[in-house]
C-alpha cells in the first residue's frame, strides 16, 4: 500500500505523457504498481461528507424555541443553556442565532399605494453645482410628487424658506392642472411649528395657504421618512440623475432644463406602476386650481426699502425710486421680470438678475433727490397770496355822495 501523495504524483506524471516504465523508474517502484494507480479510478477522501458533532446539538430545539418567543440575545440564550447542562461557548451560538436574527437598521415598512388625485409628497433637498471659478455652491430643489401616477416636478430656488416653499407649491398646481386632495411632507419649520400630544402645531401662514388652495396638509411621523418614501427616492434620483455634468446659464435655464428632463423622465413606463406617468397624470381627478388671483397672492413677497432706494431678492438688489426708502413694499417675479409695487401702483419693474451680489440700477431712481434733500414727505409751508384789487370809481360819483349829504 502506497500512501495517496505518491499515487498523486503517479497520475500527475501520466497526465503529462509519461509512460508507467518511465514513472516507475523515477519514482522507485515498479510499472505494474504505476499501472495499477493510473487506471484505478479516484477514491471520494475519507473524511468527505463527515458532520462533526456540535455542544450545541442537543439544544437547537431549545434555542428555536426561544428565537421564536423574540429571544435573539446570545448572553441570554448562554445563561439558560447553561441552567440545563450547555458546556459550550457563546461563539457557536450567535453563529447558529445570526441567520435567524431581525434586521434592526431596516426594518420592514408597509408599501402604501394612494388613489389617484389623493395625494402628493414634497420635500427640499440640496444640491451643488460648480460656478466657472470652480467655487462650489449649494442649492435647493423643491421637489413634489404625484402619489399614483408618479408625475414630477422639480424647481431650483436661491432660498429654502416658507416664501419660496408656497411660490414652489403653486407653480407645481399649476404644472399638474389640479390640487391633490392630501400633501405630505416632512416636519419642517417652515410647515409645522412643533407639536401638541402627537398634533401638528401648523405654522399658521401655511395652514391659511393649504385652505386657499383647497388640500389637507399632512407630516410624516417622527423618525419615519420612509412615510414618504416615493418622494425620498426622487431627491436621490434628481441627485444622481438629472445634476451630473449638466451646464446651465442660471437659475432659469437650471429650471427650464429641469421641466423637460421631468417630462422626458414621465414620458417612459414607470417601473412600478407598469404606467407612464404623464398618461396617468391626465387620468388624475385633482381638485380644480383656485382663482388666478388667490395663486397670485402667494407670489409676493414684502420687502424694506433701504435708505440707498434698493430692495434684495434671491441674491439681487433692485433699484426703486428714492422715495420709497424706509417703506415696505410689495415684490414678485413675474415670467422674466422683477416687479415692486407700493400698495397697488407699480413703482418698478426690472428684468429678473439671477446672479448672486449683483445690482441693478433704475433709471432715474434719485432725480429730485438734492433738491429735495432726501425728504420725499412735503415739507411745511405757508402760502402768499396776491393783494385784493380796489375797484377804480370815477370822482363824480363821489361828488355825487357829498352832494346828497349837504342837501340832506
Amino acid at each position: 500500500m502506497i500512501r495517496s501523495g505518491l499515487i498523486n504524483m503517479i497520475r500527475e506524471k501520466a497526465q503529462k505523457g509519461k509512460s508507467a516504465y518511465a514513472i516507475g523508474k523515477e519514482l522507485g517502484i515498479s510499472k505494474n504498481t504505476v499501472k495499477r494507480y493510473v487506471d484505478k479510478p479516484k477514491a471520494e477522501h475519507g473524511l468527505k461528507g463527515r458532520t462533526r458533532p456540535s455542544k450545541i446539538d442537543p439544544f437547537k430545539p431549545k434555542i428555536n424555541e426561544m428565537m421564536e418567543s423574540g429571544i435573539f440575545n446570545c448572553i441570554v440564550i448562554l445563561e439558560r443553556l447553561q441552567d440545563m447542562g450547555y458546556t459550550g461557548g457563546i461563539t457557536i451560538i450567535k453563529d447558529y442565532v445570526e441567520p435567524f436574527r431581525p434586521a434592526r437598521s431596516t426594518p420592514a415598512v408597509r408599501r402604501y399605494e394612494t388613489l389617484p388625485g389623493k395625494q402628493a409628497q414634497m420635500d427640499w433637498g440640496i444640491t451643488h453645482y460648480i460656478d466657472d471659478k470652480g467655487n462650489v455652491h449649494k442649492t435647493p430643489a423643491f421637489i413634489m410628487i404625484l402619489g399614483s401616477s408618479r408625475s414630477k416636478y422639480v424647481e431650483f430656488t436661491k432660498r429654502c424658506d416658507l416664501y419660496s416653499l408656497l411660490r414652489c407649491i403653486v407653480n407645481a398646481f399649476e404644472y399638474y392642472g389640479g390640487v391633490p386632495e392630501v400633501v405630505l411632507t416632512d416636519r419642517m419649520k417652515t410647515v409645522i411649528n412643533g407639536s401638541d400630544a402627537g398634533r401638528p402645531i401648523w405654522n399658521s401662514r401655511f395652514e391659511d395657504f393649504a385652505a386657499d388652495m383647497g388640500f389637507v396638509p399632512k407630516v410624516c411621523r417622527v423618525r419615519r421618512p420612509q412615510t414618504k418614501g416615493k418622494v425620498e427616492r426622487l431627491v436621490n434620483y434628481v441627485k444622481d440623475n438629472f445634476l451630473p455634468g449638466r451646464q446651465f446659464k442660471d437659475l432659469h435655464d437650471l429650471n427650464s432644463q429641469a421641466l423637460e428632463w421631468c417630462k422626458k423622465v414621465d414620458s417612459k413606463v414607470h417601473g412600478t406602476t407598469g404606467e407612464i406617468p404623464l398618461e396617468a397624470l391626465s387620468k388624475e381627478p385633482l381638485l380644480s386650481l383656485p382663482e388666478k388671483a388667490v395663486r397670485d397672492k402667494y407670489r409676493w413677497e414684502t420687502r424694506k426699502v433701504t435708505r440707498d432706494g434698493f430692495v434684495s431678492f434671491d441674491g439681487a438688489k433692485y433699484g426703486l425710486p428714492w422715495q420709497y426708502s424706509g417703506k415696505e413694499v410689495r415684490v414678485r417675479i413675474c415670467g422674466d421680470f422683477f416687479e415692486a409695487y407700493y400698495g397697488e401702483v407699480r413703482i418698478a419693474r426690472h428684468k429678473v438678475e439671477h446672479a448672486s451680489g449683483r445690482i441693478v440700477w433704475l433709471k432715474g431712481q434719485y432725480q429730485g433727490l438734492y433738491e429735495r434733500s432726501g425728504i420725499a414727505v412735503p415739507l411745511p409751508f405757508a402760502r402768499k397770496k396776491e393783494a385784493a384789487e380796489v375797484e377804480v370809481r370815477p370822482l363824480s360819483v363821489y361828488d355825487a355822495l357829498v352832494g346828497v349829504v349837504s342837501n340832506g
